[in-house]
């Protein structure tokens, strides 16, 4: 056999391949008072609908703990953003471009959504978007493009006071059902308050002997509302009678003026479906709720000749300008006046 040349070696086997480093885990963090908190560490929020999910968990934890928003803000937000991650399906929404969003917002333009719908949306991505920037998720915030859609100044679905009266006279005051939704309606008419404080009024919150009611409305500022001679018979008379009977079908004793026959607190949507059942009765326009009762109910008032700056107070408006959409249903009044104090009228 040949012998092996001097000074040459056996070539060394080949060795294992080198170890790599795993990618790094994205880290969740939930900061509280300036103090961060790893709350999860998960390869699943990577990628896909997994990571917009976790995103849109941070982000409700965010604005509910930091920023202290009401309960019906924290609810449309978690409606839209879950409407937005569905639309997505697979796609990363750290990932995508304004012009993504613009197809989003188009989409809910064609399925037939308000364009005050597809403004709160729009809202609601920006606010979104810049958590995320603030987060480190993203670099720039794609929604900040995003431009405000103009406002929607018409009035839905306002009652004439003939038809409030046929509205208000619907429910049957004498049995237990009929008396609570009869002080609930003279209540929504009476105040212009939204479905959601009524719901949340306490039986403290009503003085009737006074004549006003303190609501509470968003950010849950609170504001106090007159009661008209109407609203309080009402109320009064279903405190004291069947109210009583369904506040012992609860576990304690509620709180709350508004009840369920269980002695629960009425809900917003329930509210909802008493205001349509009474309007299909009493042969008003069957689409209408509580929400057209508060137009009817600042639309009268403009209409009487109230300043729109009581009107903007009772209703809870933080700008003027959203009180002044009223100041047009009434173009007649204006007319008249007109002819009767202009020298060329």
């Amino acid at each position: 056999m040949p012998r092996r040349a001097q000074g040459t070696s056996k070539p060394a086997p080949p060795g294992p391949a080198p170890i790599q480093s795993p990618a790094p885990l994205p880290v969740i963090v939930k900061r509280e008072r300036g103090r961060r908190v790893i709350l999860d560490v998960s390869p699943a929020a990577e990628t896909g609908p997994a990571s917009n999910a976790l995103f849109i968990e941070r982000f409700l934890t965010y604005v509910r703990h930091e920023r202290a928003l009401a309960d019906n803000t924290l609810q449309a937000y978690a409606r839209d953003l879950r409407d937005f991650s569905t639309w997505l399906g697979g796609r990363n929404a750290a990932a995508i471009s304004i012009r993504d969003l613009g197809d989003y917002l188009g989409y809910l333009s064609k399925k037939g959504l308000a364009r005050a719908s597809v403004a709160r949306q729009a809202a609601t991505l920006r606010v979104f978007f810049a958590f995320l920037q603030l987060e480190g998720t993203v670099s720039e915030s794609p929604a900040e493009l995003l431009a405000a859609s103009r406002r929607d100044d018409t009035i839905p679905g306002v009652l004439s006071p003939d038809q409030v009266d046929r509205l208000l006279a619907s429910p049957d005051g004498r049995s237990p059902t009929g008396q609570r939704d009869k002080a609930l309606l003279e209540l929504l008419y009476a105040t212009g308050c939204r479905a959601s404080e009524v719901s949340s009024l306490k039986v403290t919150d009503i003085h009737l002997a006074e004549c006003f009611c303190t609501c509470h409305g968003k950010g849950n500022k609170e504001r106090v509302v007159p009661l008209g001679a109407r609203a309080v018979s009402a109320v009064r008379t279903w405190f004291n009678g069947h109210r009583g009977t369904y506040a012992t079908n609860a576990e304690s004793i509620p709180p709350w003026a508004m009840l369920s026959s269980r002695g629960n607190r009425l809900s917003r949507m329930r509210i909802w479906e008493i205001v349509t059942d009474h309007a299909r009765n009493a042969g008003v326009p069957p689409d209408i709720g509580p929400h057209t009762l508060r137009h009817s109910f600042a639309t009268h008032l403009v209409a009487g000749g109230v300043d729109l700056r009581h009107v903007q107070e009772m209703l809870g408006h933080a700008s003027i300008a959203t009180t002044q959409r009223y100041t047009h249903v009434d173009a007649g009044r204006l007319k008249g006046i007109h002819g009767r104090f202009h020298p060329r009228g």
